[in-house]
């Protein structure tokens, strides 16, 4: 097929600081094997090299452009990009991370063979610690996207392409009121209305990293999440007031951690009265959304709270057999349970380590490379 036949691939590059990593960003995007692309790279008042290093690709690649201008965060920056982006495609991509040859290509021939689709995801490889391992897909993919998008953000952002040829432009804004949990709210909007699909292969290398704006935002990510979900629930008539829910976000206490967990019961005996077609969906949702609650209280390191939770909800089972040993003894030797979860951290890291390689052996053949 000419180029002139494909559908114009708009990709929205949001930059902020991120001079170690955009060159390799760009470049993997830049030398994929579909044709017709353009980059929107959005710098957003970078402090660092970051505006000279899309320069430079802009004076060597009429595909790229940039606009540049005093910091106003990542929401003002995707819209923004919106707006100018001239592609029937918009696909996302972050600064800190690498699209293999291939990314575009797939999704673009995911459209063509189904071009009602509203917007699409896909897997992706993590890159921790100079080491990549492969994605694998959650089986909880197989359910309804509509129903687990009201529980959580169903897609990696830097994966997804949008089909404006489907999406009506009304539709297709980020909300500055979501801050650091945009794409929550984006999905669960879009999921509401146009169909969706997550494509069962990585497409990209994920950087997994402390400057990255989830890791400096969680607080705040976590806190929002939780107003999405509790706005979700009001509108399906799963929850009345789900302060109950939000008020774990602000602090976590003893309190709080009673309140949440009795928010689940309630809730997961409201999913049990669904008619039973719908249920599987929605379980599998209130399952995720509890996994979040653990999290978040697993990482105030006060294993007291984590033991009450799992108790409360009823849900040691729901954990791995070496968390529930090392929690076990938090109510009467948070001592022990810490160090206990120490080593499973520790123990979590070699895993990883024997399933994945070495960032710059896996990346070799793209000739891109690991910073």
């Amino acid at each position: 097929m000419a180029n002139a036949a494909l559908p114009l691939i708009s990709v929205l590059l949001p930059v902020y600081n991120a001079e170690p990593y955009v060159g390799a960003a760009v470049q993997s995007i830049l030398r994929q094997d579909y044709g017709r692309l353009e980059v929107i790279a959005v710098d957003d008042g970078s402090t660092d090299r970051s505006l000279e290093i899309l320069e430079r690709f802009r004076r060597n690649d009429s595909r790229v452009s940039i606009i540049s201008r005093e910091n106003r965060g990542l929401v003002a920056s995707l819209n923004e990009g919106l707006q100018i982006a001239r592609g029937e495609l918009v696909a996302r991509m972050d600064a800190d991370d690498f699209a293999y040859p291939w990314r575009l290509s797939r999704q673009a021939a995911l459209f063509a063979a189904r071009p009602e689709l509203g917007f699409c995801g896909a897997l992706v490889d993590p890159l921790l610690h100079g080491r990549i391992a492969r994605g694998r897909l959650d089986p909880v993919f197989r359910l309804g996207l509509p129903v687990l998008s009201k529980f959580f953000t169903i897609f990696m952002h830097p994966t997804v392409v949008y089909n404006r040829n489907v999406i009506a432009d009304a539709d297709l804004y980020y909300d500055s009121s979501y801050r650091h949990a945009e794409d929550f709210d984006l999905f669960r909007r879009l999921a509401d209305r146009y169909p969706a699909v997550l494509l069962e292969e990585s497409l990209l290398v994920y950087r997994v990293h402390a400057g990255s704006v989830t890791s400096r935002h969680i607080r705040e990510m976590r806190r929002t999440h939780l107003r999405i979900v509790g706005e979700n629930l009001e509108r399906v008539g799963l929850a009345g007031d789900t302060q109950d829910l939000r008020a774990i976000g602000d602090t976590v206490s003893f309190d709080t951690v009673a309140r949440a967990a009795a928010f689940m019961r309630a809730l997961e005996e409201r999913i049990a009265a669904l008619p039973a077609a719908e249920r599987p969906s929605f379980e599998a949702g209130a399952l995720n959304l509890f996994y979040f609650l653990y999290q978040l209280v697993n990482d105030e390191e006060q294993p007291a709270l984590t033991h009450e939770l799992l108790t409360m909800t009823g849900k040691w089972n729901a954990i791995r057999r070496r968390e529930k040993y090392a929690l076990s003894p938090g109510a009467w030797a948070p001592w022990l349970s810490q160090a206990s979860m120490w080593a499973g951290k520790q123990a979590d890291w070699m895993a990883y380590r024997f399933k994945s390689a070495p960032a710059a052996a896996v990346l070799a053949p793209y000739r891109m490379g690991a910073t």
